[in-house]
Formats: C-alpha cells, sequence, structure tokens
C-alpha cells in the first residue's frame, strides 16, 4: 500500500536539495542512500566528467522475484532548471506549491519519488515482479546530456517508462525530434562616427533576419526559439558579429528540415543584402550555421506492449487513461534512439519551468499507484 505521508516527506526533503544541472551531486548522495538501504548495489558512471558535472548517471538493478518474467526500466532524472535554488516548498491542503521565488523542482522530483515509493511498496507488500533498472539521470534539463552519455548496454530491460511529463494518469507516446542551431553573423567592424558607411552592421543583419523568421508555434506538429543572441564590441564600432542560438522542435522530420532551412534561409538572405565597399575592396556579410540533430523523436505505435501495459494498469485500478503527444523533448526520446521502447509516464508536475509550479498530491499517489500495478502486470502477463 502506498505510504501517503512517506511519499509527501520525501518529495519535500528532496526538492530543498539543490541539484541544478551538472551540480547534481548531493542529490546524488542521497538517492545513492534511499537505493542501498532497499538492499541493491547502486553504480556511478563517467557522465558527470563527460560534461563537467559533479555527478554521474546513477543505474540500480533490482532482481526480479517472479521466475521468467521480462525486465523494466524505471527512469527519472536528477536535475533542475532555473531558479531552483534554496527551494522553500509551501504545502496547503494536497496541494505542495513554491513561494513564488523559485521553482519547485517537481520536474522531475515528483518522478523520483514516485519509483523510490513504488520499490519499497514491491518489498513490503511482496509483490511479485520482474527484474527491475532504475536509472536516475543528469542533465537532462541541459539538453539530455545524462541519457546521451549513458551506455544503454548496461540495461537488462529493452523497454519500460521515463516519469518527466505534467499531468496525471497520461502517457506520451509521441514527441519531437529536435534540432541544435548555431549561426554567426559575420559583419565587418569600422569606426561607427567616423566611417560607419565602411561598416557591416552583423546585429542589423541578424535582426532583418530574424524580424522575417516564422518563430514560435509553427503549426501543431512545430515549434522553433531563438533562446541567446550576443555580440558587439563596443558601441562606438560597428558591430563585426552576432551570434545566435536556437532549436526548432517537430513531431514531423520533414518540416523539422524546413523549419530549419527556413532559418538559414532568411539569414543568408538578409546577409546578402548587406554590402560595404572599403577602398577598392567590396565586403559582403555572411552567415556561419552550425546545425545538430539534438535528439531523435520518439513515435510508438499505440499498441507497443509498454502502451498496453500501462493501458491495462489504469483500467484495473479504475483510473482514467489517455496517450498523447508532447512538444517537449525528455530522456525516453534518447533511450528509444538506442533501441529501447520506453513511454513518458506522467508524474503530477504542472506548470514547470515557471515560479508557479504546483503539484497535487493526488496525482503523485496516483502515479505511484499506476506505476506499482503496471510492474505487477508486467510480471503476472
Amino acid at each position: 500500500m502506498i505510504d501517503r505521508a512517506r511519499l509527501v516527506t520525501e518529495f519535500l526533503d528532496l526538492v530543498r536539495i539543490d541539484s541544478l544541472s551538472k551540480r547534481e551531486g548531493r542529490i546524488a548522495k542521497r538517492l545513492r542512500e534511499s537505493l542501498e538501504a532497499l538492499g541493491v548495489v547502486v553504480e556511478e558512471d563517467d557522465a558527470g566528467s563527460k560534461v563537467g558535472g559533479d555527478a554521474g548517471n546513477l543505474l540500480a538493478r533490482f532482481p526480479g522475484t517472479a521466475p521468467g518474467a521480462p525486465a523494466l526500466l524505471l527512469c527519472a532524472h536528477m536535475d533542475t532548471v532555473v531558479p531552483g535554488e534554496n527551494v522553500k516548498p509551501v504545502v496547503s491542503g494536497d496541494v505542495i506549491r513554491t513561494d513564488g521565488t523559485t521553482i519547485l523542482g517537481g520536474d522531475d522530483k515528483s518522478g523520483l519519488v514516485a519509483i523510490l515509493e513504488t520499490l519499497r511498496v514491491l518489498g513490503e507488500d511482496r509483490i511479485a515482479h520482474g527484474p527491475i533498472d532504475v536509472l536516475f539521470t543528469i542533465c537532462e534539463e541541459y539538453g539530455l546530456l545524462g541519457a546521451k552519455h549513458f551506455d544503454a548496454g548496461r540495461l537488462r530491460a529493452r523497454t519500460g517508462l521515463v516519469l518527466d511529463v505534467d499531468g496525471a494518469c497520461e502517457l506520451v507516446v509521441q514527441a519531437p525530434a529536435a534540432n541544435k542551431l548555431a549561426f554567426t553573423v559575420v559583419g565587418l567592424e569600422a569606426h561607427a562616427g567616423v566611417c560607419p558607411e565602411q561598416g557591416i552592421s552583423a546585429i542589423k543583419v541578424a535582426g532583418e533576419a530574424i524580424a522575417a523568421m516564422r518563430l514560435g508555434r509553427i503549426d501543431a506538429e512545430t515549434t522553433a526559439n531563438l533562446g541567446l543572441i550576443e555580440g558587439g564590441l563596443a558601441v562606438n564600432i560597428v558591430p563585426n558579429r552576432v551570434r545566435l542560438r536556437g532549436e526548432t522542435r517537430s513531431l514531423s522530420l520533414q518540416k523539422l528540415d524546413a523549419q530549419t532551412d527556413h532559418m538559414r534561409r532568411c539569414l543568408e538572405e538578409a546577409a546578402a543584402r548587406h554590402r560595404a565597399r572599403v577602398g577598392e575592396r567590396e565586403h559582403t556579410a555572411r552567415v556561419e550555421a552550425r546545425i545538430e540533430r539534438d535528439y531523435d523523436r520518439l513515435d510508438l505505435p499505440v499498441d507497443a506492449p509498454i502502451v498496453r501495459l500501462t493501458k491495462r494498469a489504469a483500467a484495473n485500478l479504475g483510473k482514467p487513461f489517455m496517450t498523447r503527444a508532447t512538444g517537449g523533448g525528455s530522456d525516453a526520446n534518447v533511450l528509444n534512439g538506442r533501441g529501447l521502447q520506453i513511454a513518458n509516464l506522467a508524474c503530477g508536475m504542472r506548470e514547470i519551468h515557471t515560479v508557479h509550479e504546483w503539484i497535487d498530491v493526488k496525482d503523485l499517489v496516483a502515479t505511484t499507484e499506476l506505476l506499482v500495478e503496471a510492474v505487477r502486470l508486467n510480471a503476472a502477463e
């Protein structure tokens, strides 16, 4: 049986532990202790050193108690976004909120505590289950770096659940692929007061290009964003260089490529319009582009075994259940790209990545109940 008080206490304890991306050391230590108290050896990989962090991914392999039952992966991430230091949760009835100065950290500490409580209930209630691989990753919020640097060959499970999405009793089976975009607009420096006509303002070029771009919500499947811009040397120098960083995401690979090409073309067309002559030489602005696939899409069929398993678990408990798509990426994208079949289970978090974040304890309990039943059914098939 789910211990509601224990679940809430552990959630409050975890959200009070600062764990920004690349600084997960304290929470990794706490989680290692919790897992080891359940009688398993916890392994930490070298992902932290590879990304410049202070902790690696944690992997714990629980032996099965039901002979012949298939292994199942349960995964959540340890890091949070900013502002996520000195979190002071506020409890009001069933709702836990931030105090308005930081995020709460339910993303993804609600997933962490649901997994830990599930493991405890399995043991306390002697529920037969197959082997369980528990993976707690780092730097999910920093580009899914922990999962990208994790050796999936270490897993016994080929299917499972990531707990890392808002809502309750919902299963994400589709999530976008994403391209990481880095553009550098190269202009020409000149003295801004003496001979500005001999310069090409990279800021002006970039501004024209951005004004022509389709950004934000492109359609139901596609989004695009430019999130960082930096450049210029001084107020009395025509800026010769501007760096832009952004992303585009889509459930459709064709639309992803089209949006990426559109953004690059806007920059190249704007650059081609800007020229300056210095002596006998004519200069033209130019664009340097670096485009990388950040992560692959998640696209599970509705009759995939993990989807059917979770749906049956919800039905057994009399809970409403739905599958859906999301615009966010998660470790599930990376793990599916490695040949696993992983869905993303909602774990109660709301208004994530904001100082208005909150969670209803009833949703956290319901998530844990659903997870326990899914693990039980996985062995009962």
